[in-house]
């Protein structure tokens, strides 16, 4: 690119950017003002660590008083709770604090609301768990006369004993989004809600074996990467738990006009930085890697081979597309055969949770219950979901 054209594409970049934070930050400052704000709440996110640091991420936002969803709920009361998840009021510009294990720090939220403290425990982390609730205070009275703001941010600590951690994807690895078509995907997206959406069959029960590992008895981390966007991190929390998959970190996406955000981050670099973060937080740890067929997971978690050689135990690729993705796919498992690295295309859980049971990631004994959920999953859907 000339000269010129770099400079002209920088400065509009920037004006871009700036211009995104200074509307922001008035905008809030303009509502605090003429006392129209709706109450603050610290959304905290689902992260990870060690013994030695621990990363807390999340976010300040005005309430939208989002109601938890049911099965029974409307096309249009679904649609209304996603504009109010993606309209979302952020707080900039203000303190919040982490407290655990004798550890404390602080940080100032972005403009967008979000943001991210490392704490390095100075107290030993209770050893009958993985998971550890941190206390996040807000400092700053940005209401007056309401109280204060407070939340617990769940960290992920892996066990000693774990063997291996495990990474997904999320959009049609998990769950049925369709994300090959734009309409189909925004349908479900807006349309429906964590009751009437749909995982993949036998899903569940697959991550809980992987979770459990080769004993049956063992507590392996479990990580979700997804270029979705962090206004659906409820959904995807409330999805996971009415579907009985286990609980783990949520990576996903922040929209802005940033360079390193969603106009100029592809879904490639966005899902493979996310995945290097977590590979780099556990040096010693390998991991299986779970995805799809549909946009780049194989290509992705090709070049996570050649980037952590001796990293992956095994790459499980759900297949959602046509035969000559397929074709693709399988060039690019037979090119990992020589590093050792199963890359299996599958067509559903059952299959994938065979090979694992075969390559001792899996109790055997769990396949009974996998295929039995696969079975259920198969059935046909409910009233609500057919309304969808």
């Amino acid at each position: 690119m000339p000269g010129w054209k770099h400079a002209l594409t920088r400065i509009a970049h920037l004006g871009a950017v700036g211009a995104e934070e200074t509307f922001d930050t008035l905008r809030y400052k303009m509502r605090q003002r003429l006392g129209r704000t709706d109450p603050v709440v610290i959304q905290a996110y689902r992260s990870f660590g060690t013994e030695d640091s621990m990363l807390v991420w999340g976010r300040v936002l005005e309430d939208e008083g989002l109601k938890p969803p049911t099965d029974r709920d409307s096309v249009w009361r679904n649609l209304l709770s996603t504009y109010r998840r993606f309209e979302s009021d952020e707080v900039p510009g203000v303190r919040v604090r982490a407290r655990y294990a004798g550890a404390e720090a602080e940080g100032v939220t972005d403009r967008e609301g979000y943001f991210e403290l490392y704490l390095h425990p100075t107290e030993p982390l209770p050893a009958d768990r993985a998971w550890h609730s941190v206390a996040l205070d807000l400092l700053d009275d940005v209401q007056p006369g309401r109280g204060p703001v407070r939340a617990e941010g769940p960290v992920l600590v892996p066990p000693p004993g774990a063997a291996f951690g495990i990474i997904s994807d999320v959009d049609d690895t998990i769950l049925r989004t369709n994300a090959t078509s734009l309409l189909k995907m925004a349908r479900l997206t807006f349309l429906g809600n964590a009751h009437t959406r749909l995982p993949f069959e036998g899903v569940a029960a697959f991550y809980r074996a992987l979770r459990q590992g080769p004993t049956g008895e063992g507590e392996h981390p479990l990580f979700f990467v997804s270029s979705s966007p962090w206004n659906l991190y409820d959904f995807l929390v409330d999805f996971c738990d009415l579907r009985g998959i286990p609980r783990g970190p949520i990576l996903l996406r922040d929209l802005g006009l940033d360079r390193e955000k969603f106009i100029k981050a592809s879904h490639h670099a966005h899902k493979l930085a996310q995945i290097q973060r977590v590979l780099a937080a556990y040096p010693a740890l390998p991991f299986v890697l779970v995805g799809d067929s549909g946009q780049h997971d194989p290509e992705i978690y090709r070049q996570v081979v050649d980037d952590f050689p001796g990293r992956i135990r095994a790459i499980y690729i759900r297949d959602v597309t046509a035969e000559v993705r397929g074709t693709e796919v399988r060039r690019l498992a037979d090119e990992l055969a020589a590093h050792a690295v199963p890359m299996l295309l599958t067509k559903d859980s059952a299959e994938a949770a065979e090979h694992a049971a075969e390559y001792g990631l899996i109790h055997p004994d769990t396949l009974p219950d996998i295929r039995a959920e696969k079975a259920k999953d198969e059935a046909p859907p409910s009233d609500a979901e057919q309304l969808v």
